[in-house]
């Protein structure tokens, strides 16, 4: 299990209540359930100081969905920072803008699909 600051806990419980954008609503009626390889998906979860949008952790990926925001040079740098750091745990992050994920929820669950099975056939080999 994943170390987190116990700080996160409220907020992220109030990000699966309340928050959850279009974009992600979108991809999450498609993640949960195990609906995706049977796969567990979890969304708002706090790792480290962060808190992901939706994180699998047999498939040790994280996948982030990316506000029109993440394109100014700050929040890039945080974004590079975040990653840097979720990395060196061993996870893989993809990110997705939220109009990718709204409007091309299919070609977005796609690319999670290969990515799951990349990431499973690696540390499972035949």
């Amino acid at each position: 299990m994943l170390k987190y600051s116990p700080r996160l806990k409220g907020s992220a419980r109030q990000l699966r209540q309340k928050n959850l954008t279009d974009s992600e609503r979108a991809l999450w009626r498609r993640l949960r359930g195990k609906q995706l390889a049977n796969i567990q998906f979890y969304r708002q979860k706090p790792i480290g100081d962060y808190i992901v949008d939706f994180y699998a952790p047999q498939a040790k990926l994280v996948i982030e969905i990316d506000g029109s925001q993440h394109f100014e040079e700050r929040h890039a740098e945080k974004d590079k920072k975040r990653d840097e750091y979720l990395s060196s745990l061993g996870l893989m992050v993809l990110r997705f803008d939220s109009r990718q994920a709204l409007r091309e929820t299919e070609g977005v669950l796609d690319v999670v699909y290969r990515t799951i099975q990349e990431r499973l056939s690696q540390t499972n080999p035949p």
